[in-house]
């Protein structure tokens, strides 16, 4: 993450740092993830999957947006 937030500064696109803040909830999946397994699938913790699952699916869909918008702006750039 920490990469892209440099390359963003250093080429002077920041829409890269968009694919930063897209990866922001797949290590919150990451995160409910490790602790549910880290408590051995106890039944206490149980309401950390479909949180993981709901934290997956918004961090895929940001990092598609994030992705589009990086490729729409190197579209409008390229001369033909």
């Amino acid at each position: 993450m920490a990469l892209m937030w440099r390359y963003a500064d250093v080429t002077g696109n920041p829409r890269w740092k968009g694919m930063t803040w897209g990866m922001v909830p797949l290590l919150g999946g990451a995160f409910a993830a490790c602790t549910y397994h880290f408590f051995y699938n106890s039944p206490d913790v149980e309401f950390l999957v479909p949180l993981q699952a709901f934290l997956t699916f918004a961090g895929n869909c940001t990092l598609a947006i994030a992705a589009y918008r990086i490729y729409a702006a190197a579209e409008k750039t390229v001369d033909p």
